[in-house]
């Protein structure tokens, strides 16, 4: 098995991957919907990925996918002078379920966060499921306390 970072060339590729993780448990949606949805990622990928403003791993074997991991990086302002302020947030954790329960998930997240500090990010966030919980606290997340998220929706 093969851990490694995604390229553009890989497009279509990540376009899938997004399209399996959000869809999993939810098949029902339109043809428009997905259609669309996948123009939106296009643009997204093609975007951020050469601007290093997003970052993928996955984990393979004989070009078949297993596991992934994306990450997201924006900038903000700095807080001390001449310093980087990255800040990334992971989603896309994603390992297909006859390949769950086998700590691929956890080399996929190693590498994401590898790259991440390569990268010169600063801190990484993200939203836990109960079934995710007990990977990122393995592999050093914890729970940020006196912050709770939330999301105000326009």
């Amino acid at each position: 098995m093969q851990i490694r970072k995604t390229t553009l060339d890989d497009m279509d590729l990540l376009i899938k991957l997004r399209m399996d993780f959000l869809f999993e448990d939810d098949k029902a949606q339109s043809w428009h919907d997905l259609e669309n949805i996948k123009i939106k990622l296009r643009e997204y990928f093609g975007k951020w990925i050469p601007n290093d403003g997003f970052v993928a791993f996955i984990a393979e074997e004989a070009n078949e996918v297993y596991s992934t991991a994306f990450l997201s990086i924006v900038e903000r302002p700095p807080r001390k002078a001449d310093s980087s302020y990255l800040v990334g947030t992971v989603y896309n954790v994603f390992t297909y379920p006859e390949y769950r329960k086998k700590g691929i998930a956890t080399k996929v997240m190693s590498a994401l966060l590898e790259e991440a500090k390569l990268l010169n990010v600063a801190y990484i966030d993200l939203l836990a499921t109960d079934a995710g919980k007990p990977l990122y606290e393995k592999i050093g997340f914890e729970q940020i306390l006196n912050y709770t998220s939330m999301r105000f929706k326009i």
